[in-house]
């Protein structure tokens, strides 16, 4: 894969130059000046939704790398909430759920998608190298590789391709700006710490 041929890259949060004021609390989501940007009705929706949609917006670049559809995160998570990708209450927000997103992709965009569990970083290697893509279960802090990880999962990042040295490459919807937020590489091995051995895959021809 070519530079040119990147997916374009979208965050959870409207304003992606300032994920770390976000991380940090310097910045509260609901003050986010670009929030009306993820089609949110209200920036209280946006700001409590921005931290749980991070599969919106791999599902997101996803269809507009693949079937060139345009439409907002705040449209995705009810197109996914309406199939139950999320379990809503007034004290928390469960999800995001596989099965249901599988289904929308299959009967709505007709993409060839399925559930995997129980893979390994380097399964991921090989299809990647087949052409297909994977939404995969990372730990959130795959943002700062150096450290390691509490724990594996718990967030969603977009593989696209792999590069001339064999990194695995993916766009993180909570990268670091200028540091691994699209386009982003790390070698399977170093992913591996990171990777739950779950996700979506999504098979392509």
């Amino acid at each position: 894969m070519s530079n040119r041929d990147v997916p374009a890259y979208y965050s959870q949060w409207a304003s992606s130059e300032r994920i770390p004021d976000l991380l940090a609390g310097r910045l509260h989501a609901a003050d986010d000046p670009r929030w009306a940007e993820s089609g949110a009705p209200s920036a209280e929706a946006y700001a409590r939704w921005a931290s749980h949609i991070c599969g919106m917006a791999c599902t997101k670049m996803l269809l507009e790398e693949l079937c060139g559809e345009r439409a907002t995160l705040f449209e995705l998570l009810e197109r996914c909430r309406e199939v139950g990708g999320y379990v809503v209450s007034q004290a928390s927000i469960k999800g995001l759920y596989y099965r249901p997103l599988v289904q929308l992709l299959r009967e709505r965009h007709a993409l060839q998608a399925e559930v995997v569990e129980h893979v390994e970083a380097e399964r991921l290697a090989g299809w990647l190298d087949e052409g297909h893509r994977v939404i995969a279960s990372v730990h959130p802090s795959i943002r700062t590789p150096e450290q390691d990880p509490p724990q594996r999962g718990g967030h969603l990042v977009y593989l696209f391709g792999r590069d001339e040295s064999g990194r695995l490459r993916f766009h993180n919807p909570s990268g670091l700006p200028g540091a691994n937020q699209a386009d982003a590489r790390l070698a399977p091995a170093v992913f591996e710490r990171f990777f739950a051995g779950r996700g979506i895959l999504i098979r392509r021809g």
